[in-house]
C-alpha cells in the first residue's frame, strides 16, 4: 500500500502538495456524509477526529517523498485542507457559514493538533506513516458508531432582570405579550431564530400559550398556573433553531432534532422594595457533540433569547404600572 501511495504522489512539490491536500478532503467530505447522513450523527467524529485527521492525513501524505518537513510545512498543509474541505461543505449546500463559523475555532484547534501529530510520524516513524493513516480513517466511523446510541444530558438555563411593577402587572405581560422590535444584538442578524410575539388559548393549566419565532412557534401546553408566581410548560413542539446562511436553500440534518427544547418557565418574586424579580428558565439538551463546546454557544444564544423577552416583558410591565398610577391620581 505504501508503494501505491507513493506512485501516486507526484515528485514535484507544489503538485505533491494539491495532491496529498485533495486526497485527504476526499476521504475526509466521504466520512463526514456517511457519519450525518448514513449514521445520523454529528459529534466527536466529526468535530474532534476529523479536522485531526486533515491535518495528521495531508502532513503524512505530503511528507512520504520529501526527506524532511518543517513544522511550518505541516501547519500551512493542514490548514489548507481545513480550507479546501470547508469550502467544499459550503459549495455543495452541506452546511451553512454560520455552523461552520461556530466549528471553526475548535476546527483550526484540532486541524493543527493533527499537523503536529502528522509531523511526529513524519519526522520519527516515517515507516509508520501508512498504517497510522488507515488507523485514523477506521476510528471516524468507529467513533460515530459508538456516540450514536449515547444519552443526552437535560441542562438548563436561567436569566433575570429586575422590574419596577409588581407581579401581578408583570404576570399579565408574561403570559402573552406584543410584537417585539427588530433585534439590534448581530447574533440574530445571522440566521439564529429570535422570539416576535407570545400569545396564549385559555387560562390555567391545560392553556396553550405559542411563543413565535421568526422560523415558527413554540407549543407550549402549560404545566403549572400560579399566578402571580409561576408559569410552567412543556415544549410540544419547537420551530428550527436557525436559517443558515449560504447561496443555497439548505435544510441540513442538525437544523431538526439536535438542539431540543424540553420545558420552560417563568418565575415571578416580589420584591421588598416592591418591584418583581422575573425569571426565565429554559431547559434543554443536545444531541450535537462535544456538548461541552457546543453548549458554550447553545447557552450564550438562550440567554440573548431570554434578555430579548424579560426586557420587552420589563418595558411592557413598567409602561402599564406607570398609567395605572396616572389613573389612581
Amino acid at each position: 500500500m505504501k508503494k501505491l501511495i507513493n506512485r501516486i504522489l507526484p515528485d514535484n512539490d507544489f503538485k505533491r502538495k494539491w495532491v496529498s491536500v485533495g486526497l485527504t478532503v476526499i476521504i475526509s467530505v466521504g466520512l463526514t456524509l456517511w457519519g450525518i447522513y448514513g449514521i445520523g450523527e454529528y459529534g466527536i467524529a466529526l468535530f474532534i477526529f476529523t479536522p485531526l485527521f486533515l491535518g495528521a492525513g495531508s502532513t503524512i501524505l505530503y511528507g512520504m517523498k520529501k526527506e524532511d518537513i518543517t513544522k511550518r510545512e505541516a501547519w500551512h498543509i493542514g490548514l489548507l485542507s481545513l480550507g479546501v474541505f470547508t469550502t467544499g461543505l459550503l459549495i455543495f449546500a452541506i452546511e451553512g457559514l454560520i455552523c461552520i463559523a461556530m466549528a471553526a475555532p475548535l476546527g483550526l484547534l484540532l486541524t493543527w493538533v493533527g499537523s503536529l501529530f502528522g509531523y511526529g510520524i513524519i519526522s520519527k516513524i516515517p515507516d509508520n506513516g501508512t498504517s497510522t493513516m488507515f488507523v485514523l480513517i477506521g476510528i471516524i466511523p468507529a467513533i460515530a458508531f459508538f456516540e450514536k446510541d449515547s444519552e443526552p444530558t437535560l441542562t438548563s438555563v436561567v436569566t433575570s432582570i429586575e422590574i419596577a411593577a409588581d407581579p401581578q402587572t408583570v404576570w399579565r405581560n408574561v403570559v402573552e405579550f406584543p410584537q417585539l422590535e427588530e433585534p439590534t444584538e448581530l447574533i440574530f442578524k445571522t440566521g439564529i431564530a429570535y422570539p416576535i410575539n407570545a400569545k396564549i388559548e385559555g387560562t390555567g393549566v391545560g392553556a396553550v400559550r405559542h411563543c413565535n419565532f421568526t422560523t415558527g412557534s413554540f407549543v407550549e401546553p402549560i404545566t403549572v398556573w400560579d399566578e402571580p408566581r409561576l408559569l410552567k410548560f412543556d415544549v410540544l413542539e419547537q420551530p428550527d433553531p436557525m436559517k443558515e446562511l449560504s447561496f443555497w436553500d439548505i435544510d441540513a440534518p442538525h437544523l431538526h432534532d439536535y438542539f431540543v427544547s424540553k420545558k420552560g418557565q417563568f418565575k415571578l418574586t416580589k420584591l421588598p422594595n416592591g418591584n418583581t424579580l422575573l425569571e426565565g428558565t429554559t431547559w434543554y439538551y443536545l444531541n450535537i457533540r462535544p456538548v461541552f463546546y457546543w453548549q458554550l454557544w447553545s447557552d450564550h444564544i438562550i440567554h440573548k433569547i431570554h434578555e430579548r423577552v424579560l426586557i420587552h416583558i420589563k418595558k411592557n410591565a413598567e409602561s402599564d404600572m406607570k398609567k395605572m398610577v396616572k389613573l389612581s391620581l
